[in-house]
């Protein structure tokens, strides 16, 4: 995981936090926007683009920080890596956790952040999250929360 938060980021490195607490998962209701490159709303997580020459932890602690506000973020492991929705992306994702709550701090962005069974996870990220990446971070907290997600 050391080498992975060590990373510089290079501007396409997009690391996200699957923060769990209390059983929950925290996800967020993202409102992309056409000039951004795309229009649609989706459930995600915390997370983001790593500016360039920034270290990949700093880019995830800043990022979280930004839209949730969470400044006592744990990050226990690396889930792996994927391609990103916009072409050349990779994300990466980290298991983290955290005893803060989330506020809604780029409410331009999202509409809201919740902290979400993994039954809504199987019923509502599933169908708008990449299929890989999905995968993995299931599998993941499989092993984590002791309940799978379909």
């Amino acid at each position: 995981m050391d080498k992975q938060l060590e990373k510089l980021g290079d501007g396409i490195s997009c690391p996200i936090a699957i923060i769990v607490k209390d059983g929950k998962v925290l996800v967020g209701y993202r409102h992309y926007t056409i000039d951004k490159w795309k229009d649609v709303s989706v459930w995600t997580f915390p997370g983001g683009r790593s500016d360039p020459g920034e270290i990949i932890e700093q880019a995830l602690r800043r990022e979280v920080m930004e839209e949730v506000n969470v400044t006592d973020l744990e990050i226990l492991d690396f889930i792996g890596e994927v391609p990103g929705a916009k072409a050349g992306d990779l994300v990466l994702m980290f298991y983290c956790t955290t005893r803060q709550e989330a506020q809604l701090m780029e409410p331009e962005k999202f509409s809201e952040w919740r902290w979400v069974s993994t039954d809504f996870l199987r019923e509502e990220l599933h169908s708008d999250f990449n299929p890989s990446a999905y995968k993995m971070i299931s599998d993941y907290l499989l092993n984590v929360i002791k309940e799978p997600l379909k």
